[in-house]
């Protein structure tokens, strides 16, 4: 129920006002967001790797109003790409980006934004390692698919997002999966309408099933992006009927949540990537945290309360 309000709440300058100035905020915020600048998440990748884990980062920031800014974000994600070279990691450090840090709501946004993701793609692809494209809100997606699907021309590790709360998405997971692609499924954390997507979480996990046995039956890489244990045990046992090895899909969870299971699959021999947030512009990608889950939003609460 909460959900909704908290998403309304993500687009409040008054309320991101109000919260990124509780002095609270920023010990919570750390719990999802362990830095802000190149220098302070290289240590928290070295940490998370040399414990048997894989990362996706993700530079925060969408606000994107200008050409400028946009530029500013490729170079930013460049940056990245400089340091995770010196580290050596190959696959196991990737990159998340979201399309609109890069100029796609922007005039001539389509052109833009895939004019500035691309030299990020082959910088990535010159270390070693890849680029997975992040779904937003349902009227960027076609924009997104068909910038993944030109950069797979060249690039085609580049991975892409799908949602599974979206009526569109089990057509697009055949599509993706017949295609080769590598897939990251989620739920999904925009607000959306009822003619886009399912509004209950019933609806909604019984989507992911049906489509996370779509990509698993298909020819391309699975990314199973999911907190919730049922979901991770169904995704194990398809797998297996599949015939598929470990090394032929992947868990993904969010830094900060449910860090214990982590390390538990990836004990057992599981791909686990954590997907890894850092910057300044962190508002947007930590409310959509708290919308998420209860839980996030009590330990929010709670704290707001012992510390205040």
């Amino acid at each position: 129920m909460l959900g909704p309000v908290i998403l309304a709440a993500s687009r409040s300058d008054r309320i991101r006002r109000l919260i990124s100035a509780a002095p609270v905020t920023r010990q919570v915020v750390d719990r999802f967001i362990p830095g802000e600048t190149v220098d302070e998440i290289v240590p928290i990748v070295r940490e998370l790797t040399d414990r048997g884990l894989e990362l996706t980062m993700d530079v925060v920031g969408e606000d994107i109003t200008t050409p400028g800014q946009a530029a500013a974000a490729r170079d930013a994600y460049l940056e990245l790409v400089d340091r995770l070279k010196q580290l050596e990691l190959g696959t196991r450090a990737e990159m998340s980006v979201k399309l609109s840090m890069f100029g796609q709501a922007l005039a001539g946004g389509h052109e833009l934004a895939l004019a500035n993701v691309r030299p990020v793609v082959e910088a990535a692809a010159a270390i070693g390692t890849t680029v997975t494209l992040d779904a937003e809100d349902h009227t960027t997606l076609d924009s997104m698919f068909a910038i993944h699907e030109e950069l797979r021309k060249d690039f085609p590790q580049t991975g892409c997002v799908i949602q599974a709360y979206l009526f569109r998405t089990e057509a697009d997971a055949r599509r993706l999966a017949d295609s080769g692609s590598r897939v990251r499924l989620v739920k999904g954390a925009y607000k959306e309408p009822a003619e886009a997507a399912y509004q209950q979480k019933h609806e909604i996990d019984k989507a992911y099933v049906r489509i996370l046995k779509v990509l698993m039956a298909g020819e391309g890489y699975p990314m199973i992006g999911s907190h919730d244990p049922r979901l991770i045990s169904i995704a194990q046992e398809l797998a297996r009927q599949s015939g598929r090895k470990l090394d032929e899909y992947e868990f993904q969870m969010l830094y900060g949540i449910r860090s214990d299971e982590h390390l538990r699959l990836a004990a057992e021999g599981h791909r686990m990537r954590v997907y890894t947030a850092y910057g300044t512009d962190w508002y947007g990608y930590f409310m959509r945290r708290l919308a998420e889950k209860p839980a996030n939003l009590r330990f929010f609460a709670r704290s707001m309360i012992s510390k205040g």
